[in-house]
């Protein structure tokens, strides 16, 4: 059985700004919230129960002698802290379950968003970012819930101490009220100043994160060209500065803490003298004495709540403020060209992190072409041509043309358009691609970098394209990706494990198992992007060979500038300064363009002009 999700479906989260993004998980759960609410207010009040009932048995029972009324309250003392050891338990109980579901349920909608979002995030966000805002952010919102029951429990039994105070002196109850503003003025400030420094931090901590990553996952790369002694000084620089922003962090942190802790025991300590002289002087009895001690101790309980309460929807608004600024972020295929906004900007967003609370998720221009876009038109109802205006490409369907471009970011580009992975006006057969569903999009159209992500796993499981497949068809994409001595070389031919991204295997081996996995997704268009950067010349041409013969029929789509996979192209296109300068054969191509032929003259010597697409390939090779 497939595992159970703890949120199949979690909602639409409120993105308008950090605080409501953090009351939508509140309404998401509002019976455990409730339940919460009513344990910790409970739990709370109960607190100030005993004082009162160790007054009554001073009172009632040790000063008049009376030793049946003094049994009675104390029996009333054990039940009640049973009781409350109870509502403890349930109280936590409780608030683990909120807080583990408003983080399940924070998990699901980034996972849900990233998804969605796929290539696009990379050029808008960097990966420390997201690394960070799954990691830390998403625990650290969902504490803020805690508010929701220690939290309104300190106010209700600060309201109800401060009433039992005033029926014992009013004197006494104003020092109460007036003690948590007190402390407010006190804490405010300083709250102000952690909120600025933790932004700070985090984002420094995303940026160090990222440069973590680069490094181990280039680390072989900067050996070999003598960088990683120049990177670790890098690291290392940057790392200083975080540990900086880290103690300011600490700094603001250890005074709250501090505050937290000192100004509870002095505003005890005042009520408790001025409770003192009260007996003195006889304004009060000594088991009401006993009673404002014991309320005023039990006060510090709420007033540490309220305190801790404040400095965690600090944390969690700077985190809450990240999720929702990822959560944002709009997919490239509901974005117009003037639309296309980096991470400041998306959504309404200042420079500064400030929610635009004044537009939701659905009211701006974005929001009215994605749910335009969502509805989709129909595509094509089989094989049709691809067509890009920005460079006068067109792709005939069922054919295999190669484009050759000057500049390899052109030619990423015009890929990203193709694949629907950049806002466009490509055309597949006269509808406009940005305007088909995005899942058919998906299901018929395939892009292929040579550098994809490949996941851990058995070879088997690595190649199976979304549905299992026999072992001899995964033994026939493997034998047109040329990738057969891959197969022979693992001990236990598919069933050998390989780890993340395939480090054991080398670069051109890693580059075959991606050309044999997007063959044997068989889509009805295929874009590969120098799909044979990394192998020989011998295994090369036969990819070539062996590709044109297991896509014949199918639209394919080859980026690359090798004669080998050029020449076994059915039509050649070359891409320079943005525009389709040539199109033809190959062996046209190399006829008639002085600079297609430069292009592809891998050691520098032009070509000979009229020499056929084998010769040319011999000469080169």
């Amino acid at each position: 059985m497939p595992p159970q999700l703890p949120h199949p479906d979690p909602g639409v989260p409120d993105t308008r700004g950090p605080l409501r993004y953090i009351w939508w998980l509140v309404r998401s759960q509002p019976v455990r919230v409730l339940r919460g609410s009513l344990i910790g207010t409970a739990w709370m009040v109960g607190l100030a129960l005993r004082p009162y009932l160790v007054s009554r048995a001073i009172d009632d029972g040790l000063r008049t002698g009376d030793t049946g009324a003094l049994l009675f309250w104390v029996a009333a003392i054990v039940v009640a802290g049973f009781g409350l050891a109870q509502l403890g338990i349930l109280r936590h109980r409780t608030m683990t379950f909120i807080r583990e579901d408003a983080s399940a349920r924070s998990a699901a909608v980034l996972l849900r968003q990233l998804t969605r979002i796929g290539a696009v995030l990379p050029r808008k966000l960097a990966a420390g970012e997201v690394a960070t805002v799954g990691g830390s952010d998403i625990t650290n919102t969902s504490h803020v819930l805690t508010l929701t029951g220690p939290g309104v429990g300190a106010i209700a039994a600060y309201t109800v101490v401060a009433v039992i105070l005033w029926s014992i002196s009013p004197q006494l109850a104003v020092c109460v009220l007036l003690g948590v503003p007190a402390v407010a003025l006190l804490v405010g400030p300083l709250l102000r100043r952690l909120d600025r420094a933790e932004s700070r931090y985090r984002h420094r901590q995303g940026v160090l994160t990222t440069r973590a990553g680069d490094i181990v996952a280039g680390l072989r790369v900067l050996a070999g060209v003598g960088g990683r002694d120049l990177f670790a000084r890098r690291y290392a620089a940057q790392s200083r500065e975080l540990r900086g922003e880290g103690y300011r962090v600490g700094a603001v942190g250890s005074w709250i803490e501090a505050l937290t802790a000192a100004v509870p025991a002095g505003f005890l300590a005042a009520v408790v003298w001025l409770a003192a002289r009260m007996a003195v002087h006889g304004d009060i009895t000594i088991g009401q004495l006993v009673a404002v001690y014991g309320y005023v101790a039990v006060l510090v309980v709420p007033v540490w709540f309220m305190l801790e309460g404040s400095y965690q929807l600090i944390r969690g608004r700077v985190a809450a403020r990240r999720i929702v600024n990822l959560l944002r972020l709009t997919p490239d295929d509901v974005v117009g060209r003037d639309e296309v906004a980096g991470p400041d900007d998306v959504g309404g967003r200042d420079a500064a992190g400030g929610p635009d609370e004044a537009t939701g998720p659905e009211d701006s221009a974005v929001g009215r072409r994605r749910n335009r876009a969502a509805a989709g038109r129909s595509a094509p109802a089989g094989p049709a041509d691809l067509h890009d205006p920005a460079t006068g490409l067109t792709v005939p369907a069922g054919r295999l043309v190669a484009v050759a471009a000057a500049d390899p970011g052109e030619a990423t580009a015009l890929a990203d358009r193709l694949g629907r992975y950049a806002p466009s006006d490509v055309t597949w057969g006269g509808v406009p691609l940005a305007e088909v569903a995005l899942p058919e999009v998906r299901e018929r159209i395939l892009l292929a970098d040579h550098d994809s992500y490949l996941f851990a796993g058995t070879l088997r499981e690595i190649l199976h394209a979304g549905w299992r497949q026999d072992d001899a068809r995964l033994r026939t994409g493997l034998r047109v990706a040329s990738a057969e001595d891959v197969l022979d070389a693992l001990p236990d031919g598919l069933d050998t494990p390989v780890d993340t991204r395939a480090r054991r295997l080398s670069g051109g081996q890693r580059q075959r198992v991606r050309l044999a996995r997007a063959l044997l997704v068989e889509p009805e268009v295929l874009i590969l992007v120098d799909p044979t950067s990394a192998v020989d010349a011998h295994t090369e041409a036969r990819i070539a060979q062996r590709l044109r013969a297991a896509r014949a029929g199918r639209t394919t789509v080859l980026l690359a500038t090798s004669p080998l996979l050029l020449g076994h192209a059915e039509q050649v296109a070359h891409l320079r300064a943005g525009r389709i300068v040539g199109i033809g054969s190959h062996a046209e191509l190399l006829d008639r363009d002085p600079d297609y032929r430069a292009l592809v003259s891998r050691d520098g010597e032009p070509v000979r002009a009229g020499s056929s697409s084998t010769d040319a390939a011999e000469a080169l090779w």
